[in-house]
């Protein structure tokens, strides 16, 4: 850490000249912003890429690339400003200004960092949550589609509801636990992509042809920079380097691993054989259900909230794919939906200082926290599923989401980018 603030040092100066930056602070937050870029490049592609088939795999790397561009020009040209601007009258729903950063200054400041630093580590969380999108309907959706839907997704879901959790909305004045993103990222990511999933349709012999991941050493390379890059996510969130962010990380780490040993545990009882692929996506589990609750509560919550996401997310998995027969590609409903649900509702429990968690007020009550978090998953769930169900109907309607039969039998690398991922 030391190493990074001084390179931070010297190549900006002005920090730590300026008496209201704290340069610790704005250190870590620039770290953070790093490693949940990261996340999703190379992370999340190369996790994607690896759990899809071999011809298809450059398909969802394009898609994971091309959004990380696409959202981070929307960002700045006004996104930022609809998530976290003063929206005046409208301020409960949506915010207003800073149109290409307009009212951002050097000097600006968000706490005791630069406001230009909270852009940038709010941007990269505005880039990964459509990205998340993309394992809903791989290996079938037009790539002018998922470009489409990006755009308005990002303006028309995410958006409102980063806004109404952390820029100040009703949700944030009703005094809504979510302290790096259980809503935001991972209830709308998994509304949206298990929405999309059944208005695109199951692939072309689902569920009766194996579908098996094509190169599960992509995947298990993107899950591990995953949870490296997470503690960015979560301890970042703190937006101060601070006892706050230490705590963060280490639940994170906790429910991490406690969420991939309960998930293998389900599946070596069930099918006498725990699988790599099963490992990793507990371990995923862990870290979307802990999200929420990361700055609220201590190793205890940490531990407990990762076992139960493991156990929880594991038979969901099942019955989306088993019993409703839904084709979630990659399964980013029953992990990370389920997960940002569950852990959502287990902040307001495992926040309790009984178990072990940060609260101080000793006038705390579970059960009045409890159903303001209901509200807001309720609330989320409601606007995301509503918004992308219509968003993907008008492109149906104009464009076309999905590629023929012919075109998905051939392969995406090839018939939309004319490449493939391996010529051997």
């Amino acid at each position: 850490m030391r190493c990074v603030l001084l390179l931070i040092v010297f190549l900006f100066p002005g920090i730590v000249f300026a008496d209201n930056v704290n340069s610790g602070d704005t250190a870590w937050v620039l770290t953070s912003t790093a490693l949940v870029l990261f996340m999703t490049l190379p992370g999340l592609a190369l996790f994607y890429s690896g759990l899809v088939r071999a011809k298809n795999v450059l398909s969802v790397l394009m898609q994971c690339f091309a959004i990380a561009c696409l959202v981070s020009i929307l960002w700045m040209v006004g996104v930022y400003g609809l998530a976290f601007g003063d929206g005046g009258s409208i301020n409960q729903l949506i915010g207003s200004g800073n149109f290409m950063l307009s009212d951002i200054s050097l000097e600006s400041m968000n706490g005791t960092i630069p406001e230009i630093v909270f852009f940038m580590f709010q941007m990269t969380f505005a880039i990964i949550t459509p990205a998340l999108i993309v394992g809903g309907f791989a290996e079938r959706m037009k790539f002018s589609a998922v470009l489409w839907f990006s755009i308005f997704w990002l303006v028309l879901v995410y958006a409102p509801i980063c806004h109404w959790v952390w820029g100040g909305g009703w949700l944030s004045d009703m005094g809504f636990m979510d302290f790096a993103g259980g809503t935001v990222v991972h209830i709308n990511a998994g509304v949206a992509a298990i929405v999309a999933a059944m208005i695109l349709g199951n692939r072309k012999g689902f569920p009766n042809t194996a579908m098996a991941p094509h190169n599960m050493t992509l995947t298990v390379a993107g899950a591990s920079m995953l949870w490296v890059g997470w503690f960015g996510f979560n301890g970042g969130s703190a937006l101060a380097s601070d006892n706050s962010a230490g705590m963060a990380i280490a639940v994170t780490h906790i429910s991490a691993a406690a969420g991939a040993l309960a998930w293998m545990m389900c599946e070596w009882v069930k099918y006498e054989k725990p699988s790599v692929l099963g490992i990793v996506t507990g371990m995923v589990a862990g870290l979307g259900t802990i999200t929420p609750a990361s700055g609220y509560v201590g190793p205890l919550g940490g531990l407990a909230i990762g076992l139960i996401s493991g156990v929880v997310c594991f038979f969901a998995t099942q019955y989306v794919k088993r019993v409703l027969k839904i084709d979630d590609s990659l399964d980013v409903f029953p992990v990370h939906g389920v997960g940002g649900i569950l852990g959502t509702l287990l902040t307001a429990i495992f926040f309790a200082k009984s178990f072990g968690g940060l609260a101080t007020d000793e006038t705390y009550s579970i059960m009045t926290q409890l159903g303001v978090q209901v509200i807001g998953v309720v609330a989320t769930i409601a606007w995301c599923g509503i918004i992308t169900f219509i968003l993907l109907k008008l492109l149906d309607m104009f464009i076309g989401l999905r590629v023929d039969e012919d075109e998905e039998t051939e392969g995406l690398d090839l018939v939309l980018h004319n490449e493939r991922g391996y010529n051997m």
